[in-house]
């Protein structure tokens, strides 16, 4: 067990204090303690690994010890007393970790390690993965349970069949029909969409590359022709309310250390925080979804545009900000394209090595970009999903209907798309990500309450199949390349939603 547990940590790079090292040993699974150090490492982001780390990551610790079996889980709970921890939830200066007054919550991070050298194996690893997930979805759409084949299946005589495909190819003929190649796991076959029948004409010139659709078609395995198309699209019959009145506010784009930050604005919203409003009083939790500080050497130039030159300095100047906020409200932080953490998605949580100000901030919760928190009172739960959201332009200059009604102006129409396809960036290049063969984390596998974004600097609100998409406002004036490229910024706008009576109110702190 010692010697298997020493070789993570050399592989891993990582310090162990004396007193973990003892309760990874207590598990007495070593695949589970393995599990358990690789999992905390990711989720808190630290190669030193302390009781402090355990305490600051307690959400985490407790839902794994929670999975143990009884007896193992008892006498874990026991070393962790020993050490003086208690799994119990604890309260710490007013602060709740875990819950917030009658309220907990759960936090999700997307998968963000990479455990070998990338090739191209692990992208087609990855799209297999991704297929399935979106399969299963689609599989319990009532309109494709009849007849639904395989493409190996599909016969050389002419029937009725509905099959699930990913678009590999989009040519349009000389008469003007589109004719759609799809692939699923046991081969692929052309489909025909007839320019006449104009409904789903649309839906199918709304396809994109690496779109996993449902079709319902006649033919045989030469060509099939198309009846309709299902994308997984996401659903939300029930609104959950919750009995007390708990507000979250979503805030993004702070960009602390460019020369165009709104600061002043921002200490106004925090000093917001701290008044007697009834509407600021109730805000229980605080969602900051991405480019959080201007970052350096993000784009050519970018030193002339800069307030603070150094990264440790804007983070530094960020936690300034931060810890003005009520220490009765959680904050959950994610990374964007600006932040200390790599570009290609899922994104970690920002490295300590430049935003080490942050870590010292109990009320604050670092997490991966994307992420999933889950609210929670009693039997209810309410989901939010953060994302920062750089896909958003590539779907508004790919979709012909975004780019004709420039959907820059109206971002949440954009959002839109990826709650339809069930993914937060499905076409190959829209963004730079890394690939997972066994669970692709840009799957929106559960449908969320809220979808937050930020990445277009403007504020927008739209509700979606019972889904409440927001998109960030921005904490910056306008840019040059925006100028340039005619995106007009809606700065120091924020949505605060009542989780009691699902009311929803924008406050411009302009």
């Amino acid at each position: 067990m010692n010697l298997e547990i020493l070789k993570v940590v050399r592989e891993k790079g990582l310090l162990l204090e004396k007193d973990i090292f003892d309760l990874l040993n207590s598990f007495g699974d070593v695949g589970f303690a393995k599990d358990f150090l690789e999992g905390l490492e990711r989720f808190s982001g630290q190669k030193i690994i302390t009781k402090s780390t355990l305490n600051k990551n307690f959400e985490y610790v407790r839902s794994i010890v929670n999975k143990l079996p009884g007896e193992s889980k008892h006498s874990v709970e026991n070393i962790f007393i020993k050490l003086g921890l208690s799994l119990e939830i604890r309260k710490e200066g007013g602060v709740v970790e875990g819950v917030v007054s009658k309220n907990s919550f759960r936090v999700l991070c997307a998968d963000t390690s990479v455990k070998k050298k990338l090739e191209v194996s692990d992208f087609v690893g990855s799209f297999r993965s991704r297929y399935q997930q979106i399969q299963r979805i689609l599989m319990n759409r009532s309109e494709l349970q009849q007849n639904l084949v395989s493409v190996n299946k599909i016969s050389n005589n002419r029937q009725s069949l509905s099959i699930i495909g990913m678009v590999i190819e989009k040519r349009i003929t000389k008469n003007k029909n589109l004719i759609v190649r799809f692939e699923d796991l046991t081969g692929e076959i052309s489909a025909l969409v007839k320019f006449d029948n104009e409904e789903v004409f649309k839906k199918a010139d709304e396809l994109q590359l690496d779109d996993i659709v449902g079709v319902k078609a006649s033919g045989n395995r030469d060509l099939l022709f198309v009846y309709d198309i299902f994308y997984p699209d996401s659903f939300l019959p029930q609104k959950v309310k919750f009995d007390e009145e708990v507000c979250l506010a979503f805030i993004s784009d702070t960009h602390v250390g460019s020369k165009l930050h709104l600061g002043e604005n921002l200490e106004k919203f925090f000093g917001w925080l701290n008044s007697d409003d009834e509407c600021a009083k109730k805000i229980r939790y605080l969602f900051i979804t991405g480019d959080n500080v201007d970052g350096v050497g993000v784009y050519p130039g970018q030193e002339e545009m800069l307030s603070m030159k150094s990264l440790k300095e804007q983070y530094k100047q960020l936690a300034y900000y931060l810890s003005k906020v009520p220490k009765r409200i959680t904050m959950f932080l994610c990374p964007g394209q600006h932040d200390a953490s790599r570009v290609a998605e899922p994104q970690p949580i920002v490295d300590k090595e430049y935003a080490g100000a942050l870590y010292e901030l109990d009320n604050l919760i670092l997490v991966t970009n994307p992420t999933t928190i889950t609210l929670m009172e009693g039997v209810k739960e309410f989901r939010v999903l953060m994302y920062h959201g750089a896909s958003i332009h590539p779907f508004i200059n790919n979709i012909s209907e975004l780019r004709v009604m420039k959907a820059n102006r109206c971002p949440a129409k954009a959002v839109r798309e990826m709650l339809k396809r069930r993914h937060l960036s499905p076409m190959h290049s829209m963004v730079t990500y890394i690939p997972n063969a066994e669970k692709d984390p840009l799957v929106i596998s559960e449908v969320p309450d809220i979808l937050a974004t930020g990445e277009v600097h403007r504020m927008d609100v739209e509700n979606y199949n019972g889904v409440l998409i927001i998109t960030g406002s921005c904490w910056q004036s306008q840019t040059p390349f925006e100028e340039k490229v005619g995106n007009v910024s809606d700065p120091c706008k924020v949505p605060v939603f009542n989780l009691h009576t699902r009311e929803l109110k924008i406050f411009d702190f302009n």
